[in-house]
């Protein structure tokens, strides 16, 4: 799906400022190629740096971001079944389930331990849908709108840009999650419909047509994109400022277990903020998809504005610590396959000569 989108990139020089103006004589003890004092400046992205598997911005560089993407969110969605299912349970039946604790413990005395992982299939398959677009488009968009920015303006608005570009990315990824995230909650949700995915899907399309598989996609982006932009967004921020002000040295010379521990950090600090943003929708779309027949403004104003905060904490624990481990593993996949990794921007040398020239006029 995203190859033929990406085809107009294909051997074509990209100029933005995430395009390194490299030394290629230059290597870190990380054994990473970057570029002096890190400075980000135009260059063109189907360069091949030595020591890189790929060129940045290639057709290479965007599939094999994706299948970082499918590792990171299909992996780490899966770890954390348990939780998820207790925290979608707590949202669609608070009076049962009362907290996460409670959660378990009447999930274990209802289904045993063999239940805490109802739902373990479609979340598997989802998620690894939705890590594929997520950061895949999200790599691309990132490249398509810093070319039609430039250097310059990309730089002053860089924080718009990640927004935009992960916002676009998280619309198609979205559509690809919804069919197995409306399975997966109607099983841990729904006593006695259905136990395992090939028994759920037909059970579903019985009943409510394709339409099943798809009434909660406009919950979804409600969900899923503001809590992208955030994920994105503060996490390429919270690695700048990182870099600035709390390690001692610059990445150049961080080795990669390092940057790799940066990484995790920033991740984590970006979840917690994802959490709180995207909470309210992701209980609409648990109750949506558990009840028949209702729109996402009928779900709303039956659980009212206190029910839309129902298991914020456990998802705050629940979503901290998969965007830490997903950040983590993106980054993990890219330095394992040799993939193009630009330092945080630096202010082009361009800007900063006019703001020289304007600060002394």
């Amino acid at each position: 799906m995203m190859l033929p989108i990406l085809e107009n990139f294909k051997n074509t020089p990209h100029k933005s400022m995430y395009s390194c103006n490299y030394n290629l004589g230059e290597r870190t003890n990380a054994g990473l190629t970057m570029p002096t004092g890190r400075i980000i400046a135009a260059a063109s992205t189907a360069q091949l740096i030595p020591g890189d598997s790929c060129a940045y911005g290639s057709n290479k560089y965007f599939a094999l971001c994706g299948l970082g993407g499918i590792l990171s969110c299909g992996l780490t969605h899966t770890m954390v079944t348990p939780l998820d299912l207790v925290k979608c349970r707590l949202q669609v039946n608070p009076a049962k389930y009362k907290n996460v604790f409670t959660g378990f413990k009447v999930t274990l005395a209802d289904d045993g331990v063999r239940g805490l992982a109802r739902g373990w299939a479609p979340t598997f398959f989802g998620y690894s849908a939705q890590g594929l677009c997520k950061f895949g488009f999200y790599e691309y968009f990132k490249v398509l709108y810093s070319d039609i920015l430039g250097e310059e303006n990309s730089y002053v608005w860089r924080t718009s840009l990640y927004l935009a570009a992960s916002a676009s990315a998280e619309f198609f990824a979205d559509i690809a999650l919804s069919p197995m995230e409306s399975i997966k909650v109607k099983i841990q949700t729904t006593p006695g419909f259905a136990n395992t995915l090939r028994e759920a899907a037909p059970k579903m399309y019985k009943e409510e047509g394709m339409n099943a598989f798809f009434k909660s996609v406009v919950p979804l982006w409600m969900r899923q994109i503001p809590y992208t932009m955030m994920k994105f967004a503060c996490f390429e921020r919270t690695v700048e400022l990182l870099y600035k002000y709390v390690v001692p040295k610059p990445r150049a010379e961080c080795s990669k277990g390092e940057q790799l521990i940066v990484t995790f950090g920033a991740g984590y600090i970006a979840g917690v903020f994802c959490a709180i943003v995207s909470h309210p929708a992701d209980t609409v779309v648990s109750k949506l998809n558990q009840e028949k027949g209702l729109s996402a403004l009928d779900v709303t104003k039956k659980i009212g504005f206190i029910g839309l905060w129902k298991g914020l904490m456990p998802r705050i624990v629940m979503i901290g610590t998969l965007t830490a481990l997903q950040w983590f593993i993106y980054d993990f996949v890219k330095v394992t396959l040799a993939l193009p990794r630009p330092p945080p921007p630096e202010m082009p040398a361009s800007l900063k000569e006019k703001l020289a020239n304007e600060s002394k006029s």
